[in-house]
């Protein structure tokens, strides 16, 4: 599922990437026929751009809280370790055991 969401999301990059193209060089046609000048296409060419950043982000948020949802997320190794310190503190202290951190201080003083 993973390698088929990879596949739907470069798909989309590849198309933002070719309208972007296409545009720019629309743009310029203009610009050389004299439709518009210079300034104007250059402003419509950095609106663009603002825009296509701002839903980069706005994108990359919502990916990010899909691949959480769905499970796709990987964890690194830090913070699978964090999370095993936490649920074996959890359980020694459900066993009236005391935590890891009491008992290595303790033996350290």
């Amino acid at each position: 599922m993973e390698d088929a969401f990879k596949k739907f999301l470069y798909a989309g990059v590849d198309l933002a990437a070719e309208v972007s193209t296409k545009f720019e060089e629309t743009v310029k046609d203009l610009i050389e026929k004299g439709k518009i000048s210079d300034v104007e296409g250059k402003k419509m060419v950095d609106e663009l751009f603002e825009k296509t950043e701002a839903r980069k982000e706005e994108f990359e948020a919502k990916y990010a809280e899909i691949k959480e949802k769905v499970g796709i997320v990987k964890k690194t190794e830090e913070e699978i370790l964090a999370d095993l310190k936490a649920k074996v503190a959890d359980l020694e202290s459900k066993i009236g055991k005391p935590a890891a951190k009491a008992t290595k201080a303790k033996a350290e003083a």
